[in-house]
């Protein structure tokens, strides 16, 4: 399978949508910050998919992906989950940091700095 055929496949395509048209007050919160190439002129893509997994946020140029955790990624069997993606993606070179929820409400200064902290490391 050719690198190109790993974003935004066409039969995920109606869940990307979905998840952008009902995106979480945390998502919405965050994208403010982040649309528009506000973060140090860095594009993001929000609901972005690579391979058969759906992205909070994408920063193409760095390779970088955003994850924002609710309680639900608390529970073992999610936290399996989750860490079975971050390896994946990790494998295909992608840098993947996780906030929960909470974290980029109340410290949303400490968020932006250390996904800026990741700019630049995935040239």
């Amino acid at each position: 399978m050719s690198k190109k055929q790993i974003h935004n496949r066409k039969y995920l395509e109606s869940f990307r949508k979905d998840l952008r048209n009902n995106s979480t007050s945390t998502e919405a919160f965050l994208w403010k910050h982040l649309q528009k190439s506000q973060l140090e002129g860095r594009k993001f893509r929000r609901q972005h998919s690579i391979g058969n997994y759906i992205v909070d946020f994408y920063c193409p140029k760095e390779k970088l992906i955003i994850e924002l955790d609710g309680e639900i990624h608390n529970h073992p069997s999610n936290q399996e989950k989750d860490q079975k993606r971050t390896e994946y993606l990790n494998g295909l070179g992608f840098i993947v940091i996780r906030f929960e929820n909470k974290t980029v409400f109340d410290y949303l200064p400490s968020v932006l700095q250390e996904i800026k902290d990741n700019f630049g490391e995935g040239q």
